[in-house]
């Protein structure tokens, strides 16, 4: 099991310090954050020096307040222009891939007005084509962009794993594949565990926080079932801690590291 942690969580000033209690606390690498503005472009030197000092940073997760399926063009074609941005730093650091939701906070069917302005299948055209951009990006620069569902609060447009794999697949692209995420999952999956092997052939990257959006082991998720799951189905990419805290950093983050490899060895 390689687990990874976001940058965000750890404590030092510099990514070869927060690598080094990475390290500490039990974690094999760094999910980095992806701003807009193109910032991660400004981090390069940064990113290249901490790559020589043995810095482990494998997948980049955009952080905007717009997403490629917002309703506006002009903030969706900069969505998509600062992914693409994403994936060409990642690519240059010897990453693997970058991850987007297709919008966050933007709107909820659960909530009112309950009925957006764009139906499902503009919806879906609008996925597909920043999805085929994106996946001819990163396949000529031998990367993946990696779609995650969000829960139904969040975003009215992909919730579960199933409706990202389809997109997924429909594009025809093999440098498309989805993100799992274990708190949206224990909200929208009837059976996480079942979901996860069903999306077995696209599933390229997992983040885990329990239940509450804390800490793996500060919830109730079935640790156990859920890295089975992807035992079940040879899993190999890397479980990236995204998540809040239920305490310091230096006493939370080891006990989360540890409750994962003890579900994982059982």
């Amino acid at each position: 099991m390689n687990l990874t942690c976001q940058e965000q969580l750890l404590p030092g000033d510099t990514l070869q310090e927060k690598w080094e209690a990475a390290q500490r606390f039990g974690y094999d690498g760094i999910e980095l954050r992806g701003r807009g503005g193109h910032r991660i472009r400004e981090r390069l030197p940064e990113l290249h020096q901490a790559r020589r000092d043995g810095v482990v940073m494998n997948t980049v997760c955009v952080e905007m307040l717009h997403f490629i399926g917002d309703f506006d063009a002009e903030r969706r074609s900069d969505a998509l222009a600062n992914l693409r941005t994403m994936l060409s730093v990642i690519a240059e650091i010897g990453g693997s891939s970058a991850m987007t939701p297709a919008s966050y906070g933007m709107f909820s069917r659960r909530l009112p007005p309950f009925v957006p302005p764009r139906d499902e299948d503009g919806d879906r055209a609008v996925l597909l084509d920043a999805l085929g951009e994106l996946g001819r990006h990163a396949e000529r620069e031998g990367v993946k962009i990696l779609l995650e569902p969000l829960n139904r609060y969040e975003d009215h447009m992909v919730n579960r794993l199933d409706q990202a794999v389809e997109l997924a697949v429909d594009t025809g692209l093999g440098s498309v594949g989805v993100v799992a995420d274990s708190y949206h999952m224990n909200i929208e999956e009837t059976h996480p565990p079942t979901a996860l092997v069903a999306a077995s052939d696209r599933l390229f990257h997992v983040q885990v926080s329990d239940s509450n959006r804390l800490e793996p082991g500060a919830g109730h998720i079935d640790w156990t079932a859920f890295l089975a799951a992807l035992a079940s189905i040879g899993y190999t990419g890397d479980l990236a801690a995204e998540c809040r805290l239920s305490g310091p950093a230096e006493q939370v983050l080891p006990k989360a590291a540890a409750t994962l490899r003890a579900a994982a060895a059982e």
